[in-house]
């Protein structure tokens, strides 16, 4: 079973910056194969960043040019730093994982985080 705990979520003024950490474990199960979604007030659930198995990303438009997505193996961590941080980014940011198997992401988004609140004001 993997248990994914999200931090570093917080309030910031319109124009900070947060960085967003998920601690994955077992992490080897996932490793190459999480991302980050949001769920913004009247919205549904969104992709915001996803780390390919390739090790390329992928944005949401939204995002794009303002955010970054990172892992850091050692630390069994992935990273989401947020930049240039406006209202619209207000919203419950959740750590997402599928199963890595020899370098390859199976299946759907079956491991979630609790989410960790970003208000934006």
């Amino acid at each position: 079973h993997v248990q994914l705990v999200e931090s570093g979520g917080g309030s910031v003024q319109a124009g900070g910056s947060l960085r967003l950490s998920c601690l994955a474990s077992p992490y080897a199960s996932v490793r190459g194969c999480m991302g980050w979604f949001r769920q913004t007030p009247g919205n549904e659930r969104e992709a915001v960043a996803n780390i390919l198995s390739d090790g390329t990303s992928t944005y949401a438009d939204p995002v794009k040019g303002r955010f970054t997505i990172s892992e850091d193996n050692a630390k069994n961590t992935l990273y989401l730093q947020m930049n240039s941080l406006n209202s619209e980014d207000t919203g419950l940011y959740y750590c997402a994982a599928r199963t890595s198997i020899d370098g390859r992401c199976i299946g759907m988004w079956h491991f979630w985080g609790q989410g960790t609140q970003v208000t934006v004001s």
